[in-house]
């Protein structure tokens, strides 16, 4: 077992390795293998980047993201200009160019609602604007609409898993609930926990993924 000193430390490391981010307000504390991140970024994109460097870190159990996102100086961006960004970047996208997706502004605040066929047409809608200058959060209530069956969804899952070498399958239980997949069980790294959850997302039909898979070293 790693001491949480040593995960802290990795954590400060890491951030201060990935040159997409400025760490330089950004602090890490560690209980029981738990890491809160707190401090201030200049964009909703550092905030999301520093929970992802964040996940690479051996022993990391979860994460509560507390950094606040306050954008200044040339970094400020109306709500018009970011609505009219978000509508290009979706536009262009392409997963999402063929959607009906739309993005709602309101002080720097994006909501996106609309309809896709594929869970990973969400994501990706999410990935579009999360890094657009003048954003500071993201709600996402896009709805994945198609028809599925629960036994079909629940195979295509568990055979992606084989596919994509995740070291202990036998571990995580898949639960189908009309469009919603429930992930169970444990995984050795935060890295098999994406790629389980990534794996869910890709399935036809998935419209949310409910990731209750824990860390177990």
């Amino acid at each position: 077992m790693r001491t949480d000193a040593d995960i802290r430390n990795d954590v400060e490391s890491e951030l201060k390795w990935d040159p997409s981010i400025d760490d330089s307000q950004i602090s890490a504390i560690v209980h029981d293998g738990v890491v809160t991140l707190t401090g201030q970024v200049g964009n909703y994109g550092g905030r999301w980047t520093a929970e992802d460097v964040t996940k690479r870190i051996k022993g990391v159990r979860a994460i509560a993201n507390e950094i606040q996102v306050k954008i200044l100086g040339t970094g400020m961006r109306s709500d018009t200009d970011i609505a009219e960004a978000a509508a290009n970047a979706l536009r262009w996208h392409v997963s999402t160019g063929a959607s009906q997706i739309q993005s709602v502004v309101k002080e720097g605040y994006v909501t996106l609602s609309g309809q896709v066929e594929w869970g990973f047409q969400k994501t990706s809608a999410e990935s579009a604007v999360r890094h657009l200058m003048g954003v500071k959060g993201i709600m996402n209530n896009i709805v994945v609409k198609t028809a599925i069956k629960a036994g079909d969804v629940k195979q295509k899952i568990e055979d992606a898993f084989k596919r994509h070498a995740i070291q202990d399958t036998k571990g995580i239980d898949v639960n189908v609930n009309d469009s919603t997949v429930t992930l169970k069980g444990r995984v050795r790294t935060w890295q098999e926990r994406e790629d389980a959850a990534r794996a869910a997302w890709a399935a036809p039909g998935v419209g949310n993924v409910d990731n209750q898979l824990y860390l177990q070293f």
